[in-house]
């Protein structure tokens, strides 16, 4: 199968006779793309590039920051994901303030908080909200199950707060779109589409006039999306494709979109790298601002400015590979990242490290 889907790729890449640059957007694509050795089965005029698909990795320093100050207040449990316990701030990293005696909890599903809230109810639980549209619906969930309203009730939890980071996809593929770049298609986000559906994304080929395709994680599903890409250039047929099909629909998870705007509402937020990129996160609605860390807490604005030598930003711009970043292996590794694109499972940096060094 792998073997006659590359003849098919040589074949589109031959008739194009042209470099190619496509952008995964997806952290875990970059991880599988990596682990499969997708790049050494292609031909070398189709070059793939990293995007803003790692969450963890688009985190701006200010934001880690703000859990750091979060860590200083008594009665706190701060409950996150994994990934988020290496991420440094200017204060260090999470796992730097457990050391120091600060409790931080490590999730795997949002819901959890709520059992943790639930046993320590002398404690306010800080529940740090880091994601896409992937995670923002049981996010949704964990606040509209901990009760918003009075007469909305479910478990009236009231020693539960969250500290929002999430966001949405589009408005980065936009700005990267729209600022200078020599990129020619994208292979979409699987996980984030089966919540959205492929059709989330049509303004790719509708504005920017660029294919892109939705696609699995697979190494054969990989490179059926690279394929269905080269064919729509060879046709100068710039279209959304979902080879994908049997996991995305074009219209997505309708209730769990349903159920993230029932929570929260669109905002201007800030990604590391970017800055603030309109439209492209999540905060509370009004009725749920009881919830908002940031209120409960009087969070002071904080500005950090990225870790010195860095190159993270060009990274999830595709604009670099990691290899080219002077940190990179040196004084940035898995054991000691400088940033976060070396950190999460999905960054690119590690990737890197882990299947290319």
């Amino acid at each position: 199968m792998l073997n006659k889907i590359q003849k098919l790729i040589k074949s589109e890449a031959k008739l194009l006779n042209r470099k190619v640059k496509i952008m995964e957007v997806c952290g875990t694509h970059t991880a599988s793309i990596l682990r499969y050795a997708i790049p050494q089965m292609l031909p070398k005029n189709i070059e793939l590039v990293s995007g803003p698909g790692c969450p963890v990795c688009v985190t701006s320093a200010s934001d880690i920051d703000k859990i750091h100050f979060l860590t200083k207040t008594d009665d706190v449990i701060i409950a996150t994901f994994g990934d988020m316990l290496k991420v440094r701030g200017s204060k260090g990293s999470l796992s730097d303030a457990r050391l120091k005696g600060a409790q931080v909890d490590v999730i795997y599903s949002p819901l959890q908080a709520l059992e943790i809230a639930k046993n320590n109810p002398n404690k306010k639980v800080i529940l740090i909200a880091c994601g896409f549209e992937t995670t923002a619906p049981a996010f949704a969930e964990t606040l509209k199950e901990a009760g918003s309203q009075p007469l909305a009730n479910k478990q009236n939890i009231k020693n539960l707060f969250v500290l929002n980071m999430l966001k949405i996809v589009p408005p980065a593929m936009d700005a990267i779109l729209s600022s200078e770049n020599d990129l020619d298609a994208f292979l979409l986000p699987g996980h984030v589409s089966v919540i959205t559906g492929a059709d989330y994304f049509k303004f790719i080929a509708e504005k920017f006039q660029k294919p892109a395709t939705v696609t699995g994680f697979k190494a054969d599903e990989i490179l059926l999306g690279i394929l269905a890409l080269l064919k729509r250039l060879n046709q100068k047929k710039p279209t959304i494709d979902n080879t994908y099909s049997n996991v995305v629909k074009a219209g997505g998870n309708k209730l769990a979109m349903q159920k993230i705007f029932e929570v929260f509402e669109v905002a201007d937020v800030s990604w590391r790298g970017f800055g603030i990129i309109p439209n492209s996160g999540l905060e509370l609605k009004k009725e749920y601002e009881k919830f908002s860390a940031i209120k409960h807490f009087n969070i002071p604005e904080i500005h950090t400015p990225e870790p010195k030598g860095c190159m993270c930003a060009d990274v999830l711009k595709g604009k670099i590979t990691p290899n080219q970043c002077k940190l990179f292996g040196k004084v940035c590794t898995p054991q000691n990242a400088v940033g976060p694109c070396m950190v999460s499972a999905e960054g690119c940096c590690r990737a890197w490290f882990l299947y290319k060094s």
